[in-house]
C-alpha cells in the first residue's frame, strides 16, 4: 500500500494532537472533520484533513512503507 503524502509541519502537529486525544480512533475523527469541510464546500480543508488521515495512518501502522536507504 502506497499512501503519497503532501503535509506540512503543522499537519503532522494536528496528527500529534488527534492520536493524543482520540487515540485509536483518531483517524475516524480525521475524516469526520474532512466530511464535515466537503459538506460546508471548503475543499482545501477537505483535501488537508484528508492527508491528515493518512498521515495517522502511516504513524500508525508497525511496518515500514516504501525504500529505506
Amino acid at each position: 500500500m502506497y499512501l503519497p503524502l503532501y503535509v506540512e509541519p503543522r499537519d503532522v502537529v494536528e496528527a500529534e494532537v488527534l492520536i493524543d486525544q482520540f487515540g485509536k480512533t483518531a483517524g475516524l475523527e480525521a475524516a469526520d472533520r474532512a466530511e464535515a469541510s466537503r459538506n460546508v464546500g471548503n475543499h482545501l480543508h477537505y483535501c488537508r484533513w484528508r492527508q491528515i488521515e493518512r498521515l495517522i495512518i502511516m504513524l500508525s501502522i508497525e511496518t515500514t512503507l516504501g525504500t529505506i536507504h
